[in-house]
């Protein structure tokens, strides 16, 4: 996993990173980010960065989706 930037305690990961951490191909990162699902990433240049709280509230909110679907 490659850190790329980090600022004060935040850390942000890059598209393929997001993509290794849910065992996904980095064109299914982005296509997510063109239909506006998933974690919401920032463009730097011509990077687009996920910090890791965004991706962590991300999975809280799959959590709890996954969580009232089961109920």
């Amino acid at each position: 996993m490659t850190v790329l930037l980090t600022t004060g305690s935040t850390r942000y990961l890059t598209t393929a990173d997001v993509a290794e951490r849910y065992r996904t191909a980095a064109s299914t990162v982005r296509y997510w980010r063109h239909i506006g699902y998933g974690p919401k990433g920032i463009k730097v240049g011509r990077r687009v960065l996920y910090s890791m709280t965004e991706i962590e509230r991300f999975e809280k909110a799959l959590a709890a989706k996954s969580e009232r679907g089961a109920a």
